[in-house]
This record gives structure tokens, C-alpha cells and sequence, in this order.
């Protein structure tokens, strides 16, 4: 099968991968959407040390699940984490921690760039009927992005800032204006503030960010200058919500953390559920976030497209090119 293959933080288009074979408890999944995140161009910078097919979020069609025929040519985005089940993390109810786990796309486990994939069935989440594949693409990090309210009670009292209005920050920004916060975004671009705008968002520049007195921040831009940005905002006692994966390491003054008391939580991966419900009732539309869609043989160029400043969405359509690719698979 085609697939995009990192290896050394090069990026190649490659054709003789083997579909893979699902091991029991596992579902064979034909990809027919896949986005390209943030993360994903953070691992071909050197992120993480992963060598495989890249991509975590996903849209897909069961091929085959052995032993769980109901799942058999169900629509299904999937969880990225797999994990053992049997660990002091898994048991005490946090398997998204597993001591042991593999991460689709991210590591020990091949993702998303490909005609197929593998994920172990509790992984799957089906997807509703009238929910196009533009759409359902964005489950998983919407997912993401509602984790923050999982961690941060969120009052329509409280003076909120997203620093970054990427891809991320947009869903990000979507999802808090559901608790009816005092929000702000920080954008660097028309394009930015334009979708903002259309959900009725306030966009501000980095100079009209006010000093030391948001009672919540969240830095979505991956970049450690966003960090700095987030930390000036953040009032004695606040919270910062850290949703960035960085490439390099990030400088603290951790001194001026401790005399201001600041609270610094890592926030990651969210609740497929509530997304999808979100997506399904068009409480959050994110397919104005979507700036271009290529074949998955063109996914080198799609990949370049995403890095480019100001960029959001940009999709690989995964249509399958092998064929006859499921015999003796």
C-alpha cells in the first residue's frame, strides 16, 4: 500500500508497505480522510525520535474487526492511545498514561498517512450518518481541545486568552465559547481573525495583550515565543493551560511561577463523545477551518502546504490505489 513514511525527520512517499494485518482484538481500517496536525509537523522536526507512517487524526471504514463483526463497515474515527490495560496508569483510570503504550502515528505504531490502518476495536468511535468526512476528521482534535475543560473549571466569570489561532487554537477557541467565558484570542493573521470573527470571537495582536490579568491562558502555538506571550498575560494565582507539543526545549523562570503561584497544566488528548455529539448538532463547524485536501500522493506537497505561516486544516484523501491489496493481507 502507499503510505508517507518518516524516518530521520525525512519525509518520503513509499509504495511497498503490506497492508497491515489486524491482531486479535484489532480492526483493519480503510482510511478515507486524514488531517495534518500541528504534531505531525513537530515530529518531522525532531519531536519525537518516531520512525513509520505519520498521522492520528483520521475518519475510516472498518475492513474487518476478527471476533467483533458489528463493526464490520462501520465509519469510525479512533483514539490514539493504545494501551496494555494492566499497569498501575491503566488501573487506576489513566490509560491514556499507560507506562506501555503505543501512540497512533506518534509512536511504536504506524498512523493515518496510509490506504489503511490498525487500532484495537475499543479504540473506535462510529460516526453518525449525516456527519460528512470533513467533519468527522476533526474528532480527534476537537477532542483535544474539549480536554481543557476536563481539567479547568470554566466560569462565564472568567477572563479567558487563547494565545494562537491556528488549527488547533480555532477548535480551541470554538469549544470555550460553549462556557460562556469572557474570551480573547491572540491571531497573527487576517485569515485567523476573519474565522474568528464569523463565530463572533474577539481577535487581538500580541501588543493588546493585558499584562497579568487573565484569570485563564492557553497557549496553542507550539512555539516557545507563545509561552512567553501566555506567561505575561496570566494573573497571580491563574491558571496556564500548556497545549503545545514543542520541538525544543522551553526556558521557565520557574522562580517567577512559584512568587506569582501560578498553575501550569499539560492538557493533551480529550473526550471522543462530547466531540462528536458537538460535531453531530453543529454546536462546532470546523470545516471553514479547512484550507486545502490532496491525495495521499501528493501528501510531500500537502505536508509542505501545512508548514507554511497562517495555513489551517489541510487534508490527505487516502483513496486506495493497491490493488487486490486484501488477499492473504
Amino acid at each position: 500500500m502507499q503510505a508517507i513514511w518518516l524516518e530521520d525527520q525525512k519525509l518520503g512517499i513509499r509504495n511497498d508497505i503490506s497492508v497491515p494485518k489486524p491482531n486479535p482484538g484489532d480492526a483493519l481500517i480503510r482510511v478515507r480522510l486524514a488531517g495534518i496536525c500541528s504534531t505531525d509537523l513537530q515530529l518531522v522536526r525532531g519531536y519525537y525520535p518516531f520512525t513509520g507512517i505519520l498521522g492520528h487524526e483520521f475518519v475510516g471504514e472498518v475492513v474487518e474487526a476478527p471476533g467483533y463483526p458489528q463493526w464490520d463497515g462501520q465509519r469510525v474515527a479512533g483514539e490514539i492511545n493504545i494501551v496494555c490495560g494492566k499497569c498501575s496508569s491503566c488501573m487506576a483510570g489513566r490509560a491514556n498514561h499507560c507506562e506501555q503504550r503505543s501512540v497512533l502515528g506518534i509512536k511504536n505504531w504506524h498512523g493515518a498517512f496510509a490506504e489503511y490502518l490498525t487500532l484495537p476495536v475499543e479504540n473506535l468511535q462510529r460516526i453518525p450518518g449525516k456527519l460528512s468526512d470533513e467533519a468527522a476528521v476533526f474528532v480527534e482534535p476537537l477532542a483535544a481541545a474539549l480536554q481543557i475543560q476536563e481539567q479547568v473549571d470554566i466560569q462565564p466569570s472568567d477572563q479567558v486568552l487563547v494565545v494562537g489561532a491556528g488549527r488547533l487554537g480555532q477548535l480551541i477557541a470554538q469549544s470555550l465559547t460553549l462556557t460562556g467565558c469572557e474570551l480573547q484570542v491572540v491571531a497573527r493573521h487576517d485569515s485567523q481573525r476573519k474565522l474568528l470573527s464569523e463565530r463572533g470571537i474577539m481577535a487581538i495582536g500580541e501588543s493588546q495583550i493585558p499584562e497579568r490579568s487573565m484569570d485563564i491562558v492557553v497557549d496553542a502555538t507550539g512555539a516557545p515565543g507563545g509561552f512567553d506571550l501566555a506567561r505575561k498575560a496570566i494573573r497571580p494565582r491563574g491558571t496556564l493551560v500548556v497545549k503545545s507539543t514543542y520541538a525544543c526545549d522551553l526556558q521557565l523562570n520557574f522562580s517567577a511561577i512559584v512568587v506569582d503561584e501560578i498553575t501550569v497544566i499539560g492538557s493533551r488528548c480529550g473526550p471522543f463523545k462530547p466531540a462528536i455529539q458537538l460535531l453531530e448538532n453543529g454546536q462546532i463547524d470546523p470545516r471553514p477551518l479547512v484550507s486545502a485536501q490532496y491525495s495521499l500522493a501528493d501528501g510531500l506537497a500537502a505536508i509542505a502546504h501545512a508548514e507554511q505561516s497562517g495555513v489551517m486544516k489541510v487534508l490527505l484523501k487516502c483513496e486506495q490505489i493497491t490493488k487486490n491489496c486484501l488477499s492473504g493481507h
